[in-house]
């Protein structure tokens, strides 16, 4: 655990002078632990299926080679060299040389987040989960649709690139290099996702006046924000205010404050040995009983049970 940690506000102080990045500050709280991931091999005719992993953000990059992957509800999905495709919310699909090849057994999320040797074979992918941590996904990913297929800009082939390079010809440091180049392809794949003028939280994120609001929130989750003092930093009066952030986010501006606060509560508990009086206060609550009192309705056990509980939490 850590013992030190800086606070939230420090936590949330970027070093220039812009708005606090939202996108970047929703993966550091919901996503837990390293992905895993594995590079498979394939050979036509082939078709595997993978079940759900209900609690994780599944993922699919063909390196080399095509393939078509067909999820459970839906139509297929082509796939050619440098795709990346996510799967929010977990599902179960096949992936296969053709929709008309029957799938074989299941195959079971990869437990070790290792590379895999080289693979010489028609068709290379590489397959994996983003655990999400107990808390929860964010609203912004569980707005995302059940597959979410990307050829991407420079950033996200880029970054494919340099993953395909480093996995099939792994050298010294590939440990600790493959790690990072996962997180920037799931940062890359939603941001070329949120770019596109999409409805939901992609609109929330252009809107200037609901992002203001989510920037004050994330940048100082503690002060004692009303939905009066959020809509005067948009720029707005309160009733439209409260209209326009509900309608975009799909919750009301306290309802989301109230639920950040939790998930940055969660995490500090998770991640630090911080006494509960101080995470109260971190998160804007003057007494550890009121804390106490709204995280076990969020989450339905005691802050002090959380921290003992598993990484997953049964939450």
């Amino acid at each position: 655990m850590l013992r030190c940690p800086a606070s939230i506000r420090d936590r949330l102080a970027h070093a220039y002078a812009g708005p606090v990045d939202i996108l970047s500050d929703v993966l550091a709280v919901v996503r837990a632990g390293r992905p895993r991931s594995a590079v498979v091999g394939w050979e036509a005719p082939w078709a595997q299926r993978f079940p759900p992993v209900p609690g994780a953000v599944g993922f699919r990059v063909v390196l080399r080679g095509a393939c078509v992957l067909i999820p459970s509800d839906g139509v297929p999905v082509r796939l050619a060299a440098g795709d990346v495709v996510l799967l929010p919310h977990g599902g179960g699909h096949v992936l296969a040389d053709s929709p008309d090849t029957p799938p074989s057994g299941e195959i079971r999320a990869p437990e070790s987040p290792e590379p895999q040797p080289p693979v010489d074979a028609d068709t290379t992918t590489l397959c994996g989960a983003y655990e999400l941590a107990p808390t929860g996904g964010h609203p912004l990913l569980q707005d995302l649709p059940a597959v979410v297929h990307l050829r991407g800009g420079p950033e996200l082939r880029s970054t494919v690139d340099l993953l395909a390079a480093e996995l099939l010809r792994p050298g010294l440091g590939t440990g600790g290099v493959v790690p990072a180049l996962l997180d920037l392809v799931l940062l890359y794949a939603l941001r070329t996702w949120f770019r596109e003028r999409r409805p939901g939280w992609s609109a929330a994120l252009r809107d200037p006046v609901v992002s203001r609001a989510l920037d004050a929130i994330h940048r100082e989750p503690a002060r004692p924000w009303t939905v009066a003092s959020l809509a005067e930093r948009g720029g707005l009066s309160r009733a439209p205010f409260a209209r326009r952030f509900t309608a975009l986010t799909g919750q009301s501006p306290g309802r989301y404050l109230t639920w950040w606060r939790m998930t940055t509560a969660a995490r500090l508990l998770r991640e630090s040995d911080l006494p509960l009086s101080v995470v109260a206060k971190e998160t804007g609550y003057r007494s550890e009983f009121a804390f106490a009192a709204a995280f076990k309705r969020q989450y339905g056990v005691a802050p002090g049970r959380y921290r003992r509980l598993p990484s997953r939490g049964g939450v």
